[in-house]
């Protein structure tokens, strides 16, 4: 009976989602991702963010910046034995990403069982000089000893590889405790449960400490005005860290 009612839910799901979609069609705002067209994006977040979230294919403002970014680089050219990274995949990316690399894409999370491996990337379980690309959009806030996850970042690239890392930044120094273990007490003090820092406008020297060359990349590096709002890429898109890893 649960298999039937999981069914019929999501059955459910779809139908709503197909009619909002229907609902919201226009051509004033453009998902680089899904490829589609919309009069607006819907609300999100808490508290609200307006015009926030594709209609279709539920990505985030960052979400679009990272892909104008990786279509701008060529990130998705297959390439003989490249291999690339995606730490904590994202569902609007994950398909798409794998339908351009195949086996060369590598989904790894530390939780989830759907990825192809689970991992800590403190303690990455691949050898030195493996990997071409690493994506890791704002997981790095979660993790207790990012440090150790950027070291492994470098280890693992190949020489001249590139990491293509986010975290939610504000304007100050980067604020963290070890001491603040409880998610009410994370939720104050960093602004969201499970977040163990707040990243601030020196974040990009942890990256440089580790040996990456850096490269921040903000919305209007890649697109002009008009498109910056076509894409809705607003202040909630963030920046992008472009990591090199120079060996």
């Amino acid at each position: 009976m649960s298999q039937i009612l999981y069914w019929l839910k999501n059955q459910k799901n779809k139908i709503r989602k197909k009619v909002c979609v229907a609902r919201n069609r226009g051509d004033t705002r453009y998902c680089p991702i899904c490829e589609n067209f919309f009069k607006k994006f819907l609300n999100f977040g808490d508290p609200v963010r307006h015009d926030a979230i594709c209609v279709c294919c539920e990505a985030l403002e960052r979400h679009r910046l990272l892909w104008v970014f990786m279509l701008e680089k060529n990130i998705l050219l297959k390439k003989p034995s490249t291999k690339f990274l995606h730490v904590a995949p994202e569902k609007c990316f994950e398909k798409k990403i794998e339908n351009a690399l195949g086996d060369s894409y590598i989904t790894a999370d530390l939780f989830r069982t759907t990825t192809k491996v689970q991992m800590d990337i403190t303690n990455i379980q691949f050898p030195d000089s493996y990997f071409d690309t690493i994506l890791c959009n704002h997981v790095l806030e979660h993790v207790l000893d990012d440090k150790k996850a950027i070291q492994e970042f470098f280890r693992v690239l190949k020489k001249d590889g590139q990491a293509i890392i986010t975290v939610p930044t504000y304007n100050h120094q980067t604020y963290e405790d070890p001491s603040i273990t409880t998610p009410a007490a994370r939720l104050i003090a960093f602004g969201q449960e499970d977040h163990v820092r707040k990243c601030g406008y020196d974040y990009i020297n942890r990256l440089k400490s580790a040996g990456f060359l850096v490269e921040l990349i903000k919305a209007n590096n890649l697109a002009n005005e008009k498109n910056i709002v076509r894409l809705g890429l607003t202040a909630a898109s963030g920046e992008i860290y472009y990591c090199t890893a120079v060996k």
